[in-house]
């Protein structure tokens, strides 16, 4: 991800320094591993101020530099700079309706230490009670030091302090998870929408790397959506955006829980692909996954057209609506037939207007799989954390 580095005109010198700190240490926490003069190149810096960056972080710990395995010409190789994990290292958690996952992940995005659980009962107390009490066994078999957390919930959030307004599938309502965590955990602890976390992580580090728009759609039990909006996450009033899977697309459709009928989730959601694939309403998500994997080609059709076309008429409508240049796909929707996929992005782009004047609007499955979400948490956490690092 090519960046550059431009603090504001008048900064005082301190200030200058630290944006170039800053820059240096998102682009390697990001991108990975580089060399002193690619830096400079990318980040639009000279290699004086890159070389008083680089020292100033090797000297903190925060980076190492290392002789690069394959060298290139003759002469003195250029020094790899490279991220160091344990420097920083943020507490990711995904509270999905089912299941609960933490890690432990280091500077650069390296995976220290995960645990995962299956969610049995959902009362808030019990869950931060769980999640408290496996962060701690990570960090003492790490013997690492956490400087922030990072969690991903499915429910309406407000992104300023982590206060969850409703995360129904859950049962939860107006829980100060974030206020919460923050005091028991004695570290910043950021809270956002499921969706919203995992488009973040698809940009930073997925199939939306790269793209300025994009919107990421993904079926767990309910529908949520993450856009990304000229490179950065939309957030709407208060951070309470992305709730797409309760657009109501079909009149005579089933009732939801919102209080709505025929919201787009109760025809592409879990239930709506459990009912197409004639799989018993409580089939855990696995099964179904695999089950759609295992779905022979001259059946697809028959099985999923109808769900093919809800879930094609409610991206058409997201697509005339965020213009994005690409939709990622995720969790259940990974596991569906390539053709699927195929058919749902050619009908994007022959009936969304804007779609046609773009040249065509891409679609894509995740490439993260399930740990898109406990990704993007991490990525949260590490938000602030690059500033002060």
């Amino acid at each position: 991800m090519t960046q550059t580095s431009t603090p504001t005109a008048g900064a005082r010198p301190d200030e200058v320094r630290r944006h170039n700190r800053t820059a240096v240490l998102r682009r390697l926490h990001v991108d990975g591993p580089c060399t002193r003069a690619a830096l400079a190149t990318e980040l639009g810096l000279n290699r004086s101020t890159i070389k008083a960056v680089v020292d100033g972080l090797a000297e903190s710990g925060v980076v190492s530099e290392h002789v690069p395995r394959a060298r290139t010409g003759a002469g003195r190789p250029s020094l790899l700079v490279l991220p160091r994990p344990l420097a920083a290292v943020v507490l990711a958690v995904d509270i999905r309706v089912e299941q609960v996952a933490v890690a432990l992940v280091g500077l650069g995005g390296e995976v220290l230490g995960r645990n995962s659980w299956i969610l049995r009962a959902g009362d808030p107390a019990d869950v931060l009670t769980d999640v408290v009490e496996s962060a701690r066994l990570l960090t003492e078999d790490l013997a690492a030091q956490v400087v922030g957390a990072g969690v991903s919930i499915p429910g309406v959030v407000r992104r300023r302090d982590g206060f969850v307004h409703e995360a129904p599938n859950l049962r939860w309502r107006d829980v100060p998870l974030g206020d919460r965590l923050t005091a028991v955990l004695g570290v910043p602890t950021l809270v956002a929408n499921d969706a919203e976390i995992a488009a973040r992580a698809e940009h930073l580090r997925g199939a939306a790397r790269g793209t300025l728009d994009a919107v990421y759609v993904s079926a767990d039990v309910g529908v949520g959506a993450g856009v990304i909006s000229d490179g950065k996450i939309l957030r709407g009033t208060a951070g309470y955006v992305g709730e797409l899977g309760h657009m109501a697309i079909n009149p005579a459709g089933l009732a939801c829980y919102c209080g709505n009928r025929g919201c787009w989730e109760t025809e592409v959601g879990e239930l709506a692909l459990g009912r197409a694939l004639d799989l018993p309403e409580h089939t855990p998500r696995g099964v179904i996954m695999a089950a759609l994997r295992a779905l022979p080609e001259p059946r697809i059709d028959a099985v999923l057209g109808e769900f093919t076309e809800w879930l094609a008429t409610g991206l058409v409508t997201i697509v005339n609506a965020f213009a994005p240049e690409l939709v990622v796909l995720g969790d259940l929707f990974t596991a569906l037939p390539t053709t699927v996929v195929t058919a749902v992005g050619r009908a994007v782009t022959e009936r969304s207007l804007v779609s046609r004047a773009i040249g065509g609007t891409r679609v894509l499955t995740s490439t993260m799989g399930t740990d898109a979400k406990l990704i993007g948490a991490a990525e949260l956490a590490f938000e602030p954390v690059l500033d002060t690092v």
